[in-house]
């Protein structure tokens, strides 16, 4: 019996799904990524499902680290349960806990930003911890990895090294340094792209403003209001969006990107040094995507594509080559996905489905929805052609609309064209309507009556 591939496992923050050379974007830079890309499988149409946190980056976490939706994946989901809302639920099998218990050495580095007695009992080791959510990437405050969970105040350090730097030489030694038998696990957690968006030169200068297209759905404002205008996010540019200020942005985030992708290349050149590459896989993924001027949002906290899709490439044994799925796919299968692939039975109850039998070609169909949420104010549900995003307004802020948007995205793939008025599409609304009202009951969602 062949041994049991080691898994790297690669997760950034902010990373649109088509912020990708091998995604179609003509002018981002991701060497890396591409060859990942051709040399694996893209799942092309992968989604995250959201949560009631301006900080989508807490519950797509959970969700990953679950295998299932955010209603099972955390303590709670109720806005304001701060204390709760990024605890992962004690009887969840968390993804690092679950390879461990199989015989994984399972070693952290970077951003976890999720409770850390879940931390602790996924991982045998770490390097450069960082249990927050953002931070200046010259000024990174981490931790030395503790086996109890004891981390206290006086034990955190600033790092000055960038934070792609910072993280990547730790993967590096880490795989340079492991001797044992034993298969590893290695959860490689970027804080890039997430804004402050400061990449070192040459990347910095890499990418001039003025040669930056901007995308068909820049607008300099949203169109009404979502509910949530002025958080963080938002206020990183002007209102109303200029377009120099827009294009200002994508080439930071680019930069960034193409950063990031150079340091990932030197993760997989230690990995091939090591005689271990041929028996690993590489997974590729972010937390959650970004609207960096479309639809005049600068954020997350929104239910378009650019913000609800994620990249998921995947390499290794067993993965096809030059392979590109566009059948609809959560963020949260990718990790029955590596069971599957690692020959390890995956949690039961979880919602996460694996995707080896599309990834071999012994199925063709994905899931036939998908949905998201954003906290009481937007609920999306996706099929394989039409997209309804229904928004209301908050009972807890006051702030948001009444509204319905419906896309076809077939059509109308950047989702400019509301459909939701016309008549001769109030059957795709109503089937939408009702596939949304029945996930929204099954999976408990709190907010579900106001939406019903």
């Amino acid at each position: 019996m062949a041994a049991r591939p080691n898994v790297i496992f690669i997760i950034a923050d902010d990373h649109r799904y088509s912020a990708i050379g091998a995604s179609g974007d003509r002018t981002v830079r991701t060497p890396v990524l591409d060859a990942i890309a051709h040399a694996g499988t893209m799942m092309a149409s992968t989604h995250m499902i959201g949560g009631v946190d301006g900080a989508v980056c807490v519950p797509c976490r959970a969700c990953v680290n679950t295998g299932t939706h955010i209603f099972q994946a955390t303590e709670s989901q109720k806005i304001g349960d701060h204390s709760r809302t990024n605890v992962i639920r004690n009887r969840a099998a968390a993804m690092p806990a679950w390879f461990r218990s199989h015989g994984y050495h399972t070693h952290a580095i970077g951003k976890w930003h999720n409770d850390r007695a879940s931390f602790t009992a996924g991982f045998c080791s770490g390097e450069a911890l960082f249990f927050g959510g953002m931070s200046e990437h010259r000024q990174v405050p981490v931790f030395d990895y503790n086996a109890e969970g004891y981390y206290p105040p006086e034990a955190l350090r600033l790092e000055t090294k960038f934070s792609t730097e910072l993280f990547t030489d730790s993967a590096i030694d880490f795989i340079e340094q492991y001797e044992s038998d034993d298969p590893f696990f290695l959860y490689l957690a970027y804080t890039s792209p997430h804004d402050p968006r400061t990449a070192p030169e040459p990347y910095a200068s890499m990418y001039d403003p003025e040669n930056i297209p901007l995308p068909p759905s820049y607008m300099e404002e949203h169109p009404f209001d979502n509910g949530e205008l002025d958080i963080r996010d938002e206020k990183l540019a002007a209102y109303p969006r200029k377009q120099e200020e827009v294009r200002r942005h994508i080439a930071d985030y680019y930069a960034m990107i193409s950063h990031m992708d150079h340091h990932i290349g030197k993760v997989l050149q230690a990995l091939a040094a090591s005689g271990k590459a041929d028996n690993s896989i590489i997974v590729y993924t972010a937390d959650h995507g970004l609207a960096v001027g479309q639809h005049g949002l600068l954020g997350k906290q929104n239910l378009y594509d650019h913000s609800i899709r994620v990249p998921w490439l995947i390499k290794g044994p067993g993965v096809p080559a030059g392979k590109r799925i566009e059948e609809l796919v959560y963020q949260f299968d990718i990790f029955p996905t590596l069971c599957d692939l690692s020959g390890i039975e995956a949690p039961s109850g979880i919602e996460g489905k694996s995707v080896n039998a599309l990834i071999r070609g012994e199925s063709n169909r994905g899931r036939d929805t998908v949905y998201s949420l954003y906290k009481d104010i937007q609920r999306m549900v996706k099929d394989d052609r039409y997209k309804m995003i229904r928004y209301r307004r908050s009972a807890e802020t006051g702030l948001g609309s009444d509204f319905v948007q419906l896309f076809d995205l077939a059509n109308d793939p950047w989702e400019l064209n509301n459909l939701a008025s016309d008549p001769r599409y109030r059957p795709q609304i109503e089937e939408l309507e009702r596939e949304l009202a029945g996930w929204m009951q099954r999976v408990n969602d709190p907010y579900a009556g106001l939406f019903l």
